[in-house]
């Protein structure tokens, strides 16, 4: 399936000079939906990555990591911004283009040793990836792997990132 046909892509969003690449084509689309999870799926198996848990970046994270770690057959881990987690959470800082932002995951969500995929939708500069990264190993995680739906190549967001699989089903 050609899944670059169901993402959409939108200039001068959110701001001029910025080709935005919007999902949700592919996810009202339920053969597109389903191909996505099954082939990112396949790839995570194929890559042999041994997975106790699926971390997820808010917002758009969520959407695929859940459904992965169903057929994973593992837990599904939230890492939401600053104030979202209603319980003690461990948290890191890190630097955007213009200013700093922060994410926090649940203290009790992960134990030290777990093994870990980290998914979101999209990796760019690999910033929120990074910084994900390093607080589930502050937390004493063991990181097997990045997934993402799209990797913009240009950016270069890979070499940010800590030398483990990275799985992309779509490169732009």
């Amino acid at each position: 399936m050609d899944l670059k046909s169901l993402i959409r892509d939108i200039p001068d969003f959110p701001k001029p000079g910025i080709l935005f690449r919007d999902i949700t084509t592919l996810l009202r689309d339920r053969q597109g939906l389903r191909y996505t999870i099954d082939f990112f799926t396949q790839k995570c198996i194929e890559a042999n990555l041994e997975v106790d848990y699926v971390v997820g970046m808010e917002s758009r994270g969520f959407i695929f990591g859940t459904p992965l770690a169903y057929k994973l057959d593992v837990g599904f881990i939230p890492v939401r911004k600053k104030g979202k987690l209603p319980a003690a959470v461990h948290s890191i800082e890190y630097q955007l283009e213009y200013g700093t932002d922060c994410l926090e995951v649940h203290q009790d969500a992960l134990t030290p040793g777990s093994r870990v995929l980290i998914v979101d939708d999209l990796i760019a500069t690999g910033g929120t990836a990074s910084a994900t990264a390093k607080l589930v190993q502050q937390i004493g995680c063991e990181l097997t792997g990045f997934g993402f739906i799209i990797e913009l190549r240009d950016l270069q967001g890979r070499k940010h990132l800590p030398d483990v699989p990275i799985i992309s089903l779509i490169e732009y």
